[in-house]
């Protein structure tokens, strides 16, 4: 497992605005986005007690999470994530997921995993069987993206972040979602380096790096 730096803040739009036009100038735009932005469409996964959102709000070093993830509505390409936290490291296992597939775990149809050729769903299976994880709310929101290859930096821009609230049917494209919040979150990651053209790019003036969750933003109603 690979671990990489992450640092988070919850910046303004104007903040956006002054980041997107630095990062124009000095990076690449990922290759996946289209007008330079895509929709992100996660569904998170937590147990009866709220395993994952407790840890987050109290700020534990070490914690994961799973999510079921597309873009731009695109259900012909989805992944099982789990992304896990090392005080400022991090790091994400990924594997593919059929929109049946999906499907399947979101109606609780499981036994089918524990068959996987793919280690990680057959970890959530596991931990489904045993923990009791189940899909829990839908996150939407829009990102814009920028790469660096020297140091394998992705600096990312998420903003109109929406809540499916207790809605788990992430495969509908009707599902209705609420906002839930106004934020606009930069998040910067890389390998051993961060370059500096890129920490000047991304530096604004009384920013502190923050905790800001998409995830637990979107279980404010639940």
């Amino acid at each position: 497992m690979n671990f990489r730096h992450e640092v988070k803040h919850e910046i303004s739009v104007s903040d956006l605005i002054t980041v997107r036009q630095r990062m124009r100038a000095v990076a690449y735009p990922d290759s996946h986005a289209a007008d330079g932005k895509y929709l992100v469409r996660s569904l998170y996964f937590d147990n009866i007690d709220d395993k994952a959102l407790r840890e987050k709000i109290d700020g534990l070093s070490n914690r994961e999470k799973f999510r079921i993830r597309y873009y731009n509505g695109d259900t012909s390409v989805i992944h099982l994530e789990k992304k896990s936290k090392s005080d400022r490291l991090g790091s994400k296992q990924s594997a593919p997921l059929t929109a049946e597939q999906a499907q399947k775990i979101v109606d609780g149809d499981t036994e089918w995993m524990l068959n996987s050729e793919y280690p990680l769903v057959r970890e959530l299976y596991s931990k489904m069987t045993l923990q009791g994880i189940a899909p829990k709310t839908i996150v939407d929101y829009i990102r814009e993206p920028f790469v660096f290859p020297a140091g394998n930096v992705r600096v990312t821009l998420d903003y109109n972040i929406r809540s499916g609230m207790r809605c788990t049917d992430f495969l509908n494209p009707d599902c209705v979602t609420v906002p839930v919040s106004d934020a606009v979150i930069l998040e910067v990651k890389w390998d051993a380096f961060l370059p500096d053209i890129i920490r000047d790019a991304v530096s604004l003036e009384d920013r502190r790096e923050g905790a800001f969750s998409k995830y637990a933003a979107c279980r404010i109603y639940g």
